[in-house]
């Protein structure tokens, strides 16, 4: 993988193994996967020859992984719904109400509990909307897309913009997801329970932990594989 001539996102669209070492170096491939791994060195002050040589490392080992970015786009969609949409219903009530918990019993001696709190709250009610934009809207319109494809049928230009809009205010989202849990980890010390933790504060902080990197999944999923498949088929269809 020649590393210089990739933006981050298609480095981490080919190998999500790489997510890790970029996630390491505090470098967005989610929200920020358009930049070069030189721009974004330049940005944070990082070792560009140390960084590559980390991802030759990974990249060179036996790859096991889901190829998803030689799936199509109704199997994309339907695993975003199944894999990740699924996962964040399932995961958030009991981490709103492991949340509220730890606020009443340790937020006295533990006030960063209150901000984490409210912005868990916060995140919970924003990518409800935005999952339903996703499943109700977007995903539709997609399958119709694939549908026109696969018929060799015209897709309506109207139907395209709507596309772009949807995938624009979406992106919007993403990018205020992605900055509460920036703000969460690090009230949280990266997920770090402080040494009075009982074992509620300890499960908590680990499905933190873990919530935020299935968010961070979703979000490459869509914005470096999905979206640009979708440009790529518009300019097949036209």
């Amino acid at each position: 993988m020649e590393l210089k001539n990739k933006t981050i996102g298609e480095i981490v669209a080919e190998d999500f193994r790489t997510a890790a070492i970029f996630k390491k170096y505090g470098i967005d491939f989610c929200c920020k996967g358009g930049r070069t791994i030189t721009e974004a060195c330049d940005k944070k002050d990082l070792n560009e020859n140390q960084l590559i040589n980390d991802l030759n490392t990974i990249t060179k080992e036996k790859d096991d992984s889901l190829k998803v970015n030689d799936w199509s786009l109704d199997l994309l969609t339907n695993y975003i719904v199944r894999k990740h949409h699924n996962y964040v219903r399932e995961k958030t009530p009991y981490l709103l109400q492991f949340l509220d918990k730890l606020c009443r019993v340790h937020g006295g001696r533990h006030p960063e509990l209150i901000e984490i709190n409210k912005l868990f709250t916060e995140n919970t009610y924003e990518l409800e909307k935005r999952m339903e934009k996703e499943e109700q809207v977007l995903f539709p319109l997609i399958g119709e897309l694939t549908h026109s494809q696969q018929n060799n049928q015209a897709f309506l230009n109207l139907n395209f913009e709507k596309i772009t809009n949807t995938i624009s205010i979406i992106k919007e989202m993403f990018t205020t997801e992605a900055h509460r849990f920036e703000s969460i980890s690090q009230l949280t010390d990266k997920y770090t329970p402080p040494m009075d933790a009982c074992s509620t504060y300890r499960v908590a902080f680990a499905m933190l932990q873990e919530f935020e990197e299935n968010l961070l999944q979703s979000i490459h999923l869509e914005n470096n594989i999905l979206f640009p498949k979708i440009v790529d088929l518009k300019t097949q269809l036209n």
